[in-house]
Parts: structure tokens; C-alpha cells; sequence
């Protein structure tokens, strides 16, 4: 049988592709993180599945679930939230389904970071202001950031060309967030942060570096938000993309 690893996007249950659904849908068994994945998304599920929250599981634990769920001839979703391709834990455990022979796929989903830009009414790619979009994260209580990926550097790298970033898994520290990228964006910069993108208890914040982490702690955010730095957030005067010009030849 097939592991499906499944992208549940941000939370909405109506944000996850017509793959996704289906694939939840046929999956007897699914597991999933109850602290990140929305109830209503387990609606898809069928009737009488296996649920399994991983919350509290090791990754041997998870990967025993998948193998014994294979080993009965099982289909299984493995729900991811957001989307896999992003600070998953999928590399971790595909690498233990390969060892152990079980096929496995990945459907992919709505990421976190592109349903707060929907949030925000926002294009992290504006004309003349910011072509690039960097994504990471901190290492508070999480893996250690490789050498020269620390925000401090990833700041000085990218923040003289006011590159956008977006930070996941960093809002618990947004102090010292705030203390690393201020140097290089400015105090004046402008940012977001939006916690639960697509749910009925969405919480938006704007500010700038100056500011922000004052408006996080009052409204008692520390998970399940991304932080957007960059002068996109607020753009204007831009010239127009050269995508839908008048002047761009349409020759084939």
C-alpha cells in the first residue's frame, strides 16, 4: 500500500486540494499533529478511520505507525500542515520508509507564509521594491541552524536589497528576531504577523521592527504564526509589471 503525505495548507478545511481530499478520503488510517492540524480537516476522513495524533510520538513511534498500517494493508495519510516541502519533518521519515521498503508519495498543500500574504492583501514580489522571498526560521527549542543561516546572517546577506523574509517557528522570540534583522532593515521597516492564516481565530498584527514585538506579547502569540519583514508590506508607487506591458513583444 501508499503512504500519502498530504499538505493540509493553513487550517481552512476548504484550503486543501481536490487530491488531498480524495486521497483523505480513501486513507483507513491517517495521522496527523493535533496541535497543528484543525479538527475540520479530519472531516475529510472516512467514517471509522484510524486517527492518530503524533503530537506526542517520537519519530521511530510515528515511522512504527506507518510501517504496521503498510504491513496490514493499509493506505495512510500522513497529514503535513502547510505545505511538506517546508520544515515538515518529511526528509526524517521518507528516509526510514525507503529503509524499511514502504512506498510512499507527497501531495502537496497551501503553505503558511502564502495564506498570511492572502491575509495581509499582499504580493511578497513587488516591481522595483523586492524580487526575493527568504524563508527560514530560529532555532529556539528546535534543530540548530546549519553554519551562516543564523538570522544575523541571512540579515546581513539579503537585508541591504530589503529582500523579503518570512519567518516560521520564530514568534516566541520575536524580540530578539526584532534585535538581529533591525541593523540591516531599519527600525522604520515594516512588518506582519499572522497567526492561524485561514482560521475563524486568524489574528493579524502590522506594524514595523520598532513596534512589533510589543503588539506580539499584548496579544499573546508564542506558535502557529509566520512573521513577514520587508517593504512589500507597504508598497506603493511601484511601476507596473513589465509581465503586462504595452512595450513587451507578444511575438511568438
Amino acid at each position: 500500500m501508499t503512504v500519502h503525505f498530504i499538505g493540509a495548507g493553513p487550517g481552512a478545511a476548504d484550503l486543501i486540494t481536490l487530491r488531498a481530499q480524495r486521497l483523505l478520503g480513501a486513507s483507513p488510517v491517517c495521522l496527523y499533529a493535533g496541535s497543528l492540524i484543525p479538527p475540520e480537516v479530519l472531516g475529510h476522513c472516512p467514517d471509522g478511520a484510524q486517527l492518530i495524533d503524533t503530537a506526542t510520538l517520537t519519530l521511530d513511534e510515528i515511522v512504527a505507525e506507518l510501517v504496521a498500517a503498510d504491513q496490514a494493508g493499509y493506505d495512510v495519510a500522513r497529514l503535513c500542515s502547510g505545505d511538506p516541502s517546508l520544515f515538515s519533518a518529511v526528509a526524517e521519515q521518507i528516509r526510514q520508509l525507503e529503509s524499511a521498503g514502504v512506498p510512499y508519495d507527497i501531495t502537496p498543500g497551501v503553505p503558511a507564509f502564502a495564506a498570511a500574504a492572502a491575509s495581509l492583501g499582499r504580493e511578497l514580489t513587488v516591481p522595483g521594491i523586492g524580487q526575493t522571498v527568504v524563508l527560514t526560521r530560529t532555532a529556539e527549542r528546535a534543530t540548530p541552524m546549519p553554519p551562516g543561516e543564523d538570522l544575523a546572517a541571512i540579515a546581513s546577506a539579503f537585508g541591504a536589497g530589503r529582500s523579503t523574509l518570512v519567518l516560521h517557528l520564530s514568534t516566541q522570540r520575536i524580540a530578539a528576531v526584532v534585535a538581529e534583522l533591525t541593523p540591516e532593515y531599519g527600525a522604520d521597516c515594516p512588518v506582519a504577523v499572522v497567526a492561524y492564516a485561514s482560521r475563524p481565530d486568524e489574528v493579524v498584527l502590522r506594524g514595523t521592527l520598532a513596534d512589533i514585538a510589543g503588539k506580539v506579547a499584548g496579544a499573546g502569540l508564542k506558535r502557529t504564526a509566520v512573521i513577514v519583514v520587508g517593504a512589500v508590506l507597504a508598497a506603493e508607487g511601484f511601476p507596473d509589471s513589465y509581465l503586462y506591458s504595452a512595450s513587451r513583444s507578444r511575438a511568438v
